[in-house]
């Protein structure tokens, strides 16, 4: 490991290599990067995608009196996945479009034949309600979820029409879905149609084994599982599929079982591999998995063959130790909101490269087409499924609001199961001590056992808020896998400091998290410090402070042996609240400037541009050792 101290040389040398090189890096990572899957290709098949639709925003909430759920609106043609007015965030304007409006959406949908067709939504923010040819079809609440409509329909044209209501924040939080970036509204994710046949496949997971348990592994045994419904008559059902890569197929053949009309089976199937191209960040070899029941129903996706263990305190993928460095991103694009393109999403991934990350955290379920793109990138996904509260707090306190915890939880792992670049569910966001009440605690626990019993193939996972961590660990951490904390020293915490006293401030962070979570795999989720043009160059605020601190960071991270892992905050600059001016920050540096309204910790402007700090990162980042 290498010493824990950044010499005056060493920055130079990474503070020049910034300007000069991080066009160059972005460059050569959108070259090197491998191409992204097209989104829509995985999943269940038959799907027609529903991109085109007429809007109608509806601010004085009118439509219903007005029988807009029979689809009797007019307005412009939108793309879907749409966000409305991505492009206010400041002012009077971006705090009225942050408070939330109401807006309709419709388009028609085909039904070639009449029958049964299931309507999938990769996402709506906040409240959707669906209606076909006038008549209530569905409805759903919370965003970064997917979930279907359906409904039996005639052959011919129908009217799809959702309305989307995304008013009031804090009620949004007070319901469990408090968001700690901008609340933008809207159809955000994608939306397709399907016929549903006399069988369904859902929830397929993917179980790899080596043997031996080493990288070099002669061959890989996986397992298979996926969920059979009947919808016809009682029967033995007995699903085929196949593992392909290059040219190369191996048949994959489930036990016919008895299914009831109605009834819903669970299905296993064991496969060996000889010779497997194993999944990693440095050879993101991926398989292409095909399931189906004859010409009922399907499901495809591409898949990794890695084997992920931890014991120890330390993390290994394949039978090798691996190290994180990495950046947290928002899906947030500068005139879309968080209803990313595929070229957002390409973007999101060159910039990961660019700073020589191998890894990625997320506060919130990401995409399918974004993690389709970490996937073959070969990036590394620490995954938030649970309800993200902020520093310290926690809602989800009533029954009937833990239940809805859960299932947020649980809906956003049965959806991202088979991708093999997530390595830890993260189950909540900056708990403070012990947790904050019993709640809490409780649905840590029975989420972590809901995992160990369901997922035994990546870590259960919970992030420290670590200004207020625990001297002793709770029951809370008791059968966590994986513990992350934040360390905001040198801005939030000591910003006047020397950088030899904020040196020593970490170090002793780290200790206290050693002594604290022994045993546990420990991470940094977040650190780094906002920066723009406004500030005095090299004071807080200003570009040259972000990447001293960062590389300072980095140095101290990079010399304990004990720790799995670093993400700085973050990849990108994006909108929060419009009157956000940097919190607390102020009150250590009354006089430093920032721009309202945005975060501006990234390594890149929401514009896209990289700071100089983003080539300083991607110096030290391709210096580390991966294990």
């Amino acid at each position: 490991m290498k010493a824990c101290t950044v010499s005056g040389t060493a920055f130079k040398t990474a503070a020049a290599a910034a300007a000069s090189t991080i066009t160059l890096a972005v460059a050569l990572a959108a070259a090197d990067a491998p191409p992204g899957p097209s989104p829509g290709d995985e999943g269940p098949g038959g799907r027609s995608q529903l991109s085109r639709w007429t809007l109608r925003v509806d601010p004085a909430n009118r439509g219903l009196s007005l029988g807009w759920q029979r689809g009797t609106f007019g307005g412009p043609t939108v793309s879907v996945p749409h966000v409305v007015d991505a492009g206010q965030y400041k002012g009077a304007s971006g705090t009225r479009n942050y408070n939330g409006s109401v807006a309709w959406y419709r388009t028609t949908v085909i039904a070639p034949e009449a029958g049964a067709y299931a309507i999938g939504f990769g996402s709506a923010n906040f409240q959707a309600n669906v209606w076909i040819d006038g008549h209530t079809a569905g409805s759903h609440r919370g965003s970064y979820l997917p979930f279907d409509v359906r409904a039996e329909l005639g052959a011919g044209a129908h009217m799809l029409v959702v309305r989307v209501d995304w008013r009031d924040p804090a009620m949004q939080a007070r319901a469990g879905f408090h968001r700690t970036w901008f609340n933008w509204g809207g159809l955000n994710g994608p939306v397709s149609v399907r016929p549903i046949g006399e069988s369904e496949l859902s929830e397929p997971t993917l179980q790899t084994t080596l043997s031996p348990d080493q990288p070099d592994a002669q061959s890989a045994t996986v397992r298979v599982s996926v969920q059979v419904h009947n919808n016809g008559p009682p029967r033995t059902i007995a699903p085929r599929g196949t593992l392909t890569r290059a040219g190369v197929a191996v048949p994959i053949s489930f036990a016919g079982r008895a299914v009831e009309g109605g009834q819903t089976v669970s299905m296993d199937a064991t496969v060996t591999v000889e010779h497997p191209a194993l999944w990693s960040p440095a050879s993101p070899a991926l398989y292409e998995l095909a399931l189906a029941v004859g010409s009922e129903s399907s499901l495809a996706a591409r898949v990794g063959l890695r084997q992920l263990s931890w014991h120890g305190g330390r993390l290994y993928l394949n039978g090798r130790p691996v190290r994180l460095h990495g950046a947290s991103l928002q899906e947030d694009a500068l005139g879309h909101g968080d209803a990313l393109t595929p070229a957002d999403e390409d973007t999101l991934v060159r910039e990961l490269h660019a700073v020589g990350a191998n890894a990625v955290r997320s506060q919130h379920p990401l995409a399918a087409g974004l993690l389709e793109r970490l996937d073959a990138a070969g990036m590394l996904v620490w995954q938030g499924i649970g309800p993200v509260e902020g520093a310290g707090n926690w809602y989800s306190n009533s029954p009937s609001q833990l239940r809805g915890a859960e299932q947020q939880a649980r809906t956003a792992v049965l959806a991202a199961a088979l991708h093999p670049s997530i390595f830890a569910w993260n189950l909540v966001d900056e708990v403070a001590g012990n947790g904050r009440n019993g709640a809490e605690v409780g649905y840590v626990r029975s989420m972590t056992r809901w995992l160990h019993a369901n997922d035994p193939t990546r870590m259960a996972a919970v992030d420290v808020w670590g200004d207020h961590p625990p001297a002793r660990a709770g029951a809370m951490y008791r059968d966590v896998d994986a513990v992350a904390e934040t360390d905001y020293t040198g801005w939030y915490d000591s910003p006047r400091a020397s950088p030899s006293q904020q040196i020593a401030i970490m170090r002793a962070r780290l200790a206290a998290m050693r002594r604290t979570f022994a045993g546990k795999v420990l991470v940094i989720s977040e650190f780094g410090a906002e920066a723009n043009t406004l500030n005095r160059p090299g004071s807080p605020g200003s570009y040259a402070y972000q990447a001293a601190l960062l590389a300072r960071h980095i140095a101290v991270y990079d010399a304990d042996a004990d720790l799995s892992g670093m993400f700085i905050w973050d990849l990108r600059d994006y909108p929060l609240i419009p009157a956000f001016q940097g919190g607390s920050i102020h009150f250590r540096l009354p006089r430093l400037r920032l721009i309202e309204g945005l975060i501006q910790k990234g390594l890149f402007t929401y514009g896209g541009s990289a700071k100089p700090a983003a080539g300083t990162v991607a110096h030290l980042y391709r210096a580390l050792p991966e294990g």
